[in-house]
């Protein structure tokens, strides 16, 4: 009886030992090197202030290296001695792992990470940086045991803060910091779609299918038409939205965005003041009557299913050069996407929503054409007044890529 209950006072002292040496974590350094204003470094934030308020053991030490010297110095000093790219940022080290970039992905693996250097030793490979070429920077943050938070982006640039509020003809006053994302992908699809240099194809189209007499062929070709023309900018949108998210980590991206959106807001505004009859500059008479001929023969076609897809090739070749006439506004658009906290699916819908709009006018035009067998379109005027308000946001939008990028990140 003695050896059974030696034993199990052994056995419960050992496994007091166990757990008091197993709940003992590891202190984990994690070391992110961002830009302020950087969309990607935003996220990351958000996500390490969540992460360090679930492990007390965890200390944040922050570098902001746009703005300050020794912290891009020390940026480079331990992309050499880590052999490894620091030219994109945010830049995260764990121990001895480096994160380059932010996604919901790679947060995963810093979790993991800062999970299995709390458990066992992992070298501090930026503190040894640190201790063998730099004096610890002054201005460096590091989240303490009562609050493990991480200090939020300043704002610096004075002269942006005059852009809360806005004024648009037929919108009004709009604040720009607190509009939502589905209000604004309204606004830029609307504007986008009063675009002339397809609508005059759409109006040709209609005109041609008028003259059939068979109102089953007209609306199937000219339905094609108007979903190959959405479809067509849809695949553009999606592909242009996947490429910013591969490489939107990297500032330059942001930076060429909002010039493109700076630029084609004078260009919009040079528009209105000079293009009174609101025609398309890029496609000349001479095109236009090449596509007029190849419109005619198509529809004239007798058999259907070459006129179908003449129809749907056509509508492609219109539509890829209505994105010369008009690139800024999807470009800018994916580019706010990236910049928001979404879900995959989360941009697609947004994309279709726009796209909707986008194709509001030339549904509604083709529908009450052959509701009432009569051509109508949009005048000069509504094109012109959406070539002063696309400007005027176009370059609200740019500034705000250029210097305030968090106010463009919904979700």
């Amino acid at each position: 009886m003695k050896k059974i209950l030696f034993s199990v006072i052994t056995i419960l002292f050992l496994f007091s030992l166990f757990a008091s040496s197993s709940s003992a974590a590891e202190e984990v350094k994690l070391y992110f090197f961002n830009g302020d204003g950087c969309p990607h470094c935003a996220k990351e934030e958000v996500f390490l202030a969540d992460l360090a308020s679930k492990n007390p053991e965890l200390k944040i030490y922050s570098f902001e290296i746009w703005h300050n010297k020794s912290n891009l110095n020390l940026l480079v000093k331990v992309g050499e001695e880590m052999n490894t790219d620091v030219s994109a940022i945010p830049f995260t080290v764990v121990g001895d792992k480096t994160f380059s970039g932010y996604s919901d992905t790679i947060g995963q693996q810093i979790a993991l990470q800062v999970e299995r250097c709390s458990s066992l030793f992992c070298p501090d490979a930026v503190g040894e940086v640190i201790n063998k070429y730099f004096a610890p920077p002054a201005n460096q943050n590091s989240n303490n045991n009562q609050n493990n938070n991480i200090n939020q982006e300043q704002d610096s640039e004075k002269f942006s803060e005059k852009l809360e509020k806005i004024s648009l003809p037929i919108f009004g006053e709009i604040d720009v910091k607190n509009v939502s994302l589905p209000i604004l992908t309204v606004m830029i699809g609307a504007l986008d779609g009063f675009n002339p240099c397809a609508m005059w194809v759409l109006l040709f189209l209609i005109s041609l299918l008028l003259n059939m007499g068979n109102r089953r062929r007209m609306w199937i070709l000219g339905g094609s038409f108007v979903i190959a023309s959405g479809a067509v900018y849809f695949m553009f949108m999606v592909a242009w939205l996947n490429i910013l998210l591969f490489l939107g980590f990297i500032i330059w991206i942001r930076i060429l965005i909002a010039l493109v959106a700076i630029g084609s807001g004078f260009y919009n505004l040079k528009e209105f003041f000079k293009n009174k009859d609101a025609s398309c500059k890029v496609t000349g008479t001479e095109k236009r009557q090449k596509t007029f001929a190849k419109l005619r023969a198509i529809t004239q076609n007798k058999k259907f299913i070459l006129a179908l897809g003449g129809i749907i090739l056509l509508a492609a070749a219109v539509n890829l050069v209505e994105l010369v006439c008009s690139a800024g506004f999807p470009a800018v658009y994916t580019n706010i996407l990236t910049l928001s906290n979404l879900s995959p699916i989360s941009y697609y819908l947004y994309i279709l929503l726009y796209i909707f709009i986008f194709m509001l006018d030339d549904i509604l035009i083709f529908i009450i054409a052959m509701v009432t067998l009569k051509a109508t379109g949009i005048t000069a005027k509504y094109t012109r007044v959406s070539f002063l308000i696309g400007g005027i946001l176009m370059l609200v939008l740019g500034i705000l890529l250029l210097f305030k990028p968090a106010w463009l990140m919904f979700g």
